[in-house]
């Protein structure tokens, strides 16, 4: 009987191991790397390279620890306008062949190495070129001190591909360990677990991220940088003119990063630093894993803008540490951060503020699904980014409509059920990249199960896999906006005088400024710039949301004030806005050439394309 039991059991041993074996999850296909991870994965990256202002280039050597998961013979990595000039195999540095594919646009070409069965290790021996997407070299004119130079990255969506060899997918994670060379009188910074503070007399850098990350998280910046701590594991890197201000802007940083763990849970990556960039840097901010970098133009001296904060922090639960598996899947990342960045202000600023916030939030939505059209399979939260440039999935709807189907489903279930969920969720996944498919199993299983009337008061595919804005969104109001709504309804019969004693913070400004009447007049214009001050006094935001009224409306007096904030800014979004309300007209398309063709060598490769492509 003994001999039957476990001869039974060794069979059934046999059988659940063939079954694991055939049960394996399949590999996620991602349209933008040509790697192929299920053959062979990159694990782990040794990096030394060399920082070269003169050249403005990044050389040196890619040391990947791979998994040949199928113990073929090639290894495929991204690789996109890069000088590669030798491959070796392992620690002995035996020589191997390697061979670059054809072109796709956007997607540079497959590096093709060749491996042996038994491989480990592949050295990658390269140099950038000027044409990588990834690095803005920045003479000293264009930093803010104007005394040094430069240069940054930026890897998302696929550029990192441009300044690295790599198997640059979302889906794809790896560790690292870094060795940067940079002059002397620079500093180096990346987005790894402990960065340096002070600037050493060798100019030789060394830092370590024992988190996996995917590629589009690998940064440097390279500057004449400074760190001031706020508390014990936050601080801020500027240039030296602008650390103080930036130190007094974020000093609440280490209390947003309380108020999101009272949240979802610990902070899971050691130091969140943050790194204020010069002004040609693309976006608000970029959330590179413990070193979030920021444009300066969230430096408004009166701790006005510093939600933005709130978003990049929340990055390091959703996005970070669980990642849109392909860039199909983006909502993943921001919608679920637009969410937690509402949800760490409310905590932070306050009840009233959150509500004003989900207002302006629903505008952009309605604006966006507007401009877009309501049948635009864009639209969707599920999108196809297929033989596409995935920065296209970067718009408005992954973040605004993404936290609107989130608002549905905590309306629907309850924040004390809703959270715990959303922890749960971040553990469960934790530094996983995963498809929206998952995402859906996962709610399905854990939160809506077999209940069908909850699964109708959610409706799921409607906001998933639908364009335009399903039925069951959620009302949204404000007391505080409601009551500058009756003051835009009769200020013209009372006057503007004194409304700046009534409309004072950024977000009630914003409502004031969105909401100014079609019909407006020039003296009407000129009237409430008097009043606000508007064009030279405004904040980032206020002035962006003022200057599209005052190109619509032909309010000339801001002309050049908006000519130079067009030129002094790279964020690409807001830039558009403006770009967007000028060439409606042939006289401002004219003049959005003009300002572009003075501003172009200023701004990022990214924004220098996405301009281009509208004045085309």
């Amino acid at each position: 009987m003994k001999k039957l039991i476990l001869a039974t059991l060794f069979l059934t041993a046999i059988a659940c191991q063939k079954k694991e074996q055939t049960e394996k999850p399949a590999v996620v296909k991602d349209e933008h790397t040509f790697s192929k991870p299920e053959l062979a994965v990159a694990k782990h990256l040794d990096l030394d390279i060399k920082v070269d202002f003169d050249t403005q280039t990044i050389s040196g050597k890619a040391s990947w620890t791979i998994d040949n998961v199928s113990k073929g013979n090639e290894i495929i990595f991204d690789e996109n306008t890069l000088n590669i000039t030798k491959v070796t195999l392992g620690d002995e540095e035996k020589e191997t062949k390697f061979e670059l594919g054809a072109a796709v646009e956007f997607h540079g070409k497959p590096l093709h190495i060749t491996i042996e069965p038994n491989t480990t290790k592949v050295n990658i021996y390269y140099s950038t070129t000027k044409d990588a997407v990834a690095l803005q070299w920045l003479n000293p004119q264009q930093t803010a001190d104007k005394k040094k130079p430069f240069v940054f990255s930026q890897g998302e969506s696929i550029w990192s591909r441009t300044w690295i060899p790599c198997q640059d997918s979302p889906g794809i994670r790896f560790t690292y360990n870094a060795k940067v060379t940079v002059p002397k009188d620079l500093m180096a910074v990346m987005s790894a677990s402990v960065n340096p503070q002070n600037k050493n007399n060798t100019g030789v850098y060394t830092f370590k991220q024992d988190k996996a990350i995917p590629s589009y998280l690998m940064a440097i910046a390279v500057g004449d940088i400074e760190f001031q701590a706020i508390d014990n594991r936050t601080g801020v890197y500027a240039e030296p003119s602008l650390l103080k201000k930036a130190a007094w802007e974020f000093a609440e940083l280490g209390k947003m990063v309380g108020a999101a763990e009272k949240l979802y849970g610990p902070y899971r990556w050691g130091r969140y630093d943050v790194l204020v960039l010069p002004p040609s840097f693309p976006y608000g901010g970029m959330e590179n894993p413990n070193l979030t970098f920021l444009t300066p133009g969230v430096i408004a001296g009166d701790r006005s803008l510093t939600s933005l904060l709130a978003h990049e922090l929340g990055h390091s639960w959703s996005g970070n540490l669980v990642t849109n598996a392909t860039w199909d899947d983006i909502w993943l990342n921001e919608g679920f951060t637009t969410y937690v960045e509402h949800r760490i202000g409310e905590e932070i600023f306050g009840k009233k503020e959150a509500e004003m916030q989900d207002v302006l939030t629903r505008k952009d939505l309605d604006d966006n699904i507007t401009e877009y059209g309501t049948t635009n399979p864009d639209t969707r939260l599920k999108v196809s980014l297929t033989k596409r440039n995935p920065d296209d999935g970067i718009s408005q709807i992954p973040y605004v409509k993404g936290y609107n189907f989130l608002k549905v489903i905590e309306a629907a279930v309850g924040r004390e059920k809703f959270d715990p969920f959303i922890k749960n969720y971040f553990d469960a996944h934790a530094f996983q990249s995963i498809t929206t498919e998952d995402f859906v199993k996962y709610l399905k299983e854990n939160l809506i199960k077999d209940d069908k009337a909850l699964a109708e008061k959610i409706k799921l595919d409607d906001w998933i896999y639908k364009p335009g804005i399903p039925s069951n969104i959620t009302a949204v109001s404000s007391e505080d906006f409601t009551t500058i709504d009756n003051i835009q309804k009769n200020w013209r019969t009372t006057g503007v005088k004194g409304l700046s004693d009534k409309i004072k913070s950024t977000t009630e400004k914003q409502h004031f400024i969105d909401y100014l009447p079609a019909d407006i007049t020039i003296e009407e214009m000129t009237a409430i710039d008097t009043e606000f001050s508007f064009t030279k006094n405004g904040n980032f935001v206020i002035k962006r949301q003022w200057f599209i009224q005052a190109i619509r409306y032909q309010y000339k007096t801001a002309y050049p004030a908006i000519e130079q904030f067009m030129i002094a800014t790279s964020r690409t979004g807001s830039l558009m806005s403006l770009y967007k309300e000028l060439v409606k007209t042939p006289e401002g398309k004219v003049w959005a050439k003009q300002i572009f063709e003075k501003a172009k060598s200023g701004y990022h490769a990214t924004t220098v394309q996405a301009v281009g492509d509208l004045l085309k």
